[in-house]
């Protein structure tokens, strides 16, 4: 029992490490020292409060806590050989490493498009992902600010990965940092996405800091974590997402990023919605 606590404590301390610099820097770049500079960049016309800032770290380090429990039952279930995860690294695995970062994403985005939309359930919103939702203008510290039971619903995700899909020690931590990296692009309140971005296929499958910001001012729509594909299939992405793209891209270059399509608003947000929203 020992052990466990003393893991925990090691992991809770390079989780909350991981959230303080991950966060941490894009918060003090943009909302500290250089807000000005950044300021064509910014999505939202209000601005969070100090307050909001402090809620959202005391619910991020609560959140972190769950976690760091989910990763010592990880442990503990690898090491009595219940998991698919594996040490030894082959020939092979240089390749299958970036594979399997690609499909454990993709899963997650799947478990979480499902996972979000039913939070979203009247029964359920206000009792769990309404803590999230007061952050309505997002800053990156809002990425882990969670209810204790959506922070667990969050962290299943990996004890799932470990069961469906091989993944090396590598993978994992790759899969940690990575998916915390875009989490907290989606929260920044900010878009730095390249011009060339709007244009290319990857807008077409992937979300942005304004996709995810339009959730939390818009509370409903782009439930998506990685990629709009979900949205798309499900007809949830908010209509007008690539409306407001465009807007705030053409304030930071000052031309139209995209004259040659046509902004078209999704259909039947509502009606799909009611199902689970």
């Amino acid at each position: 029992m020992e052990v466990l606590f003393e893991s925990l404590g090691k992991i809770f301390t390079v989780t909350l490490a991981r959230y303080f610099v991950i966060a941490g820097i894009p918060f003090v770049l943009f909302y500290w020292l250089m807000p000005q500079r950044f300021i064509k960049s910014k999505i939202q016309a209000r601005y969070a409060k100090n307050k909001d800032f402090i809620r959202e770290i005391m619910h991020s380090v609560q959140t972190s806590l769950v976690l760091a429990g989910i990763g010592v039952g990880v442990i503990v279930l690898s090491l009595n050989g219940y998991t698919l995860i594996y040490t030894e690294l082959t020939a092979a695995d240089w390749w299958y490493i970036p594979v399997s970062l690609f499909l454990s994403l993709t899963i997650h985005d799947t478990y979480f498009y499902w996972m979000h939309r039913t939070l979203h359930h009247p029964n359920l919103f206000k009792y769990t992902h309404l803590l999230h939702h007061k952050s309505i203008t997002p800053s990156p510290f809002a990425s882990y600010s969670f209810h204790f039971l959506e922070a667990v619903a969050e962290g299943l995700i990996l004890v799932l990965l470990v069961f469906v899909l091989p993944m090396h020690k590598i993978t994992i931590l790759l899969f940690i940092i990575v998916g915390f990296i875009i989490n907290v692009y989606g929260h920044l309140g900010y878009e730095i996405a390249p011009r060339r971005f709007r244009n290319s296929i990857f807008f077409e499958v992937f979300s942005s800091s304004v996709y995810h910001n339009l959730h939390h001012s818009k509370f409903r729509g782009n439930y998506g974590l990685y990629y709009r594909v979900w949205d798309r299939l499900m007809k949830t992405e908010h209509p007008e997402y690539v409306a407001m793209y465009d807007r705030i891209q053409e304030k930071r270059f000052g031309e139209a990023v995209d004259k040659e399509k046509e902004t078209k608003p999704a259909e039947s947000l509502v009606i799909a919605d009611t199902a689970v929203n």
